[in-house]
């Protein structure tokens, strides 16, 4: 089992910076990908950005320029820098672990609040 802890959410104007941080512990021999996602109330949830352990990233269109995502591979621990944040990027942040393993499993956070005010 991967154990994910989340930090970093909260109330932010528009036009402000938030950084999100997921920790992995546990069973982490195995991850090869990282990732966050987000659900707004009412909608489904959409993938905001990927990173790999060899570094490729993915973006949604809707984030790129603005959202950076880092990894520290040593500790497991997955980033997500948010700028120029806007009223639409409200939601619940979530991360996301895959772990390769002879089959692939996949972990979620508990999730972590972000509301942006205009």
């Amino acid at each position: 089992q991967v154990q994910l802890v989340e930090s970093g959410g909260g109330l932010v104007q528009a036009g402000g910076s938030l950084r999100l941080s997921c920790a992995a512990s546990g069973s982490i021999l195995g991850i090869n990908a990282m990732g966050w996602y987000r659900q707004a109330p009412g909608k489904q949830r959409e993938l905001v950005a990927t990173i790999t352990t060899a570094g490729s990233t993915n973006y949604a269109d809707s984030v790129k320029g603005r959202f950076t995502i880092s990894t520290d591979n040593a500790k497991k621990t997955v980033h997500l820098q948010m700028n120029s944040l806007k009223p639409v990027d409200t939601a619940v942040y979530s991360c996301r672990v895959q772990k390769a393993r002879g089959i692939t499993y996949v972990y979620w956070g508990q999730g972590t609040q972000v509301t942006v005010s205009s």
